[in-house]
Order: structure tokens, then sequence, then C-alpha cells
């Protein structure tokens, strides 16, 4: 089995960013970037590894408020949903977790990286190339929003419904919990026209015991951070969009949108697949990705 680095770590102000390599990978600089309250462990290694053959050198690091990194003090809000549509927030600003990714590239002494972001990790990474424009080779934003919607323009997006069940569902306390939890988000994130193997995911989870997908105040501090930078379409550098057609928490109408909002841009839709990039599409996704950074 490929097992990433130990555990590293970047400072940016008050916040420590942990981060990992994977080992053997070299060429072109590639950080990966994940989505709300998860950790750096949730990129598959097997897709990594894929990478690694297109010549990337990989790094993944965890957003402030998940994983390994920094867990900031808890504001009043603590749901995700009103968070989300307030347009307010009062822990920190989307400009800092950007910064966050600088301080990662800075450690890894890149000074200049391709920027792979799933999900809300997607966001940071169309604004990583937005607010630090000379950092960035090219951006693939995958399962994500267009990073100029925030608020109530969210809802044209969003698909409730998961989301909404898991909000309802209860888990034990503990260790036992997290894992049921991350379990509960991962079966429902999967794609639907390729099986679910629980038995992998299991293993990852159990690993490294997560408690992000249930830790709604550190939710709530993430996705209520707000943007004050550039619009989308000052975005000029080389962009991949990825947007699976059967996405049970984002239409596919966000990665258009994203598409449509970034002079350039190519939409990749793909059929039968979820919120995740199923094993069976490693090798494309590696391929896309790839060629993306070469013609970059």
């Amino acid at each position: 089995m490929t097992t990433w680095t130990p555990t590293q770590r970047a400072r940016n102000g008050d916040v420590e960013i942990a981060y990992d390599r994977l080992p053997g990978s070299d060429g072109m600089p590639l950080l990966l970037v994940m989505g709300l309250a998860t950790s750096r462990f949730w990129w598959p290694t097997g897709l990594a590894d894929e990478f690694a053959r297109q010549g990337f050198a990989v790094a993944r690091y965890d957003q402030r408020d998940a994983g390994e990194s920094t867990r900031l003090p808890d504001v009043a809000e603590s749901n995700p949903f009103r968070a989300l549509f307030a347009k307010k927030g009062d822990a920190y600003t989307a400009e800092d977790m950007v910064d966050d990714a600088v301080a990662v590239l800075d450690e890894l002494g890149w000074p200049q990286a391709h920027v792979f972001g799933h999900s809300m990790g997607g966001v940071v990474a169309q604004r990583l190339a937005l607010r630090h424009p000379d950092r960035v080779l090219s951006v693939v934003s995958s399962a994500a929003l267009p990073s100029d919607v925030s608020g109530l323009g969210v809802a044209r997006y969003l698909r409730v419904g998961l989301l909404a069940r898991l909000a309802r569902t209860t888990f034990p306390d503990g260790r036992d919990g997290d894992i049921e939890a991350s379990l509960a988000v991962a079966r429902g994130v999967a794609s639907p026209a390729y099986p679910f193997d629980e038995t992998a995911a299991r293993e990852w989870i159990e690993r490294a015991v997560d408690s992000g997908p249930r830790d709604t105040k550190a939710q709530s501090r993430q996705i209520g951070a707000q943007w004050h930078g550039p619009r989308l379409r000052d975005l000029r550098r080389p962009t991949l969009v990825l947007h699976g057609e059967a996405d049970p928490i984002l239409r596919v109408a966000a990665g258009r949108a994203t598409a449509a909002a970034i002079d350039g841009a190519r939409l990749v839709t793909l059929p039968g697949v979820g919120h995740d990039l199923p094993a069976e599409l490693w090798p494309t996704v590696a391929r896309e990705v790839g060629d993306l950074a070469r013609a970059a």
C-alpha cells in the first residue's frame, strides 16, 4: 500500500496547516484541496498514484478547521445552512483560507503549482488563482460552486435532500460515531453508476478517523467565511471544470456556471457520477489533469 510522508506543518499567522506529500512522486507540482470540514485523507491514494503516473509531484493539506490543522474558537452560528445563507462570517475570511494554501506552497518550496480542488476545495482553488495568480499554473475545479456565488444565490445550485437527511441523522458519541458519520457521508455522495466499495471506505476512514463530517460548528465557520476578492471572470489560468451528472449535492448547473465565467475553461461532465470521484475514473481524471498541465 502506498503511504504518505509524515504530517508536516505550515503556518499562516496563528493557524497551523497540516500537509503531506506522496513519496516518489516527481515533476509538475500538484496541490490537492479537499472540501467542507473533511480532511486530506479523503483524497483517494489510488487517484494520487494516477497523478504521479502523469508526472506530478503530489501534495495535499487540511484546510483550517479540518483534519489535523488548527481548529478555531466557536462562534455564535453553529448551523451550516444558516451560516451559508446569512452571508456573514465572523471567524475568518475566505481570503484567510486561500492564504493557508499559499503557506503550504511556501513550505513545500513550490513557487507555483497546479491546483486541484474538490467540492469546497474547488472554490478555494478558484480563489487561489484569483488572489495569487502568480502561484497558480492551472486550476481543476471538481464538484464545486462558482466562487462568486454566496448567500441565497447558492440555492439555485444546491440539492438539499442528502444534506438535510445527514443533518437529521444522529450518531454515537466518540470514535465509533465519527466513523459512522463519515461512512454515511461517503455512501451519500457515492456515484450511483459505480459500485460503492464500503470495505475500502471503512479502511481509510478507520485509519484516519475525522470528526469533521459531523462537526457543525467547524462547518459553519468554513462555509460562513466571506470572499471579498476578484470576480470569477477575472481568472486567467487554464481551467478544467469537472462535475458529476448525478451529483446529489450540487446540480450540474454549478459546473456549467463556473466554466462559463472563466475564459477558455473546459467543462467535463461525468455521467453517473455523484459528489465523489469513483475509482473506475481515476485514470481518466488523471489524464485530463495531466493534459491540462502540459498544455499550461
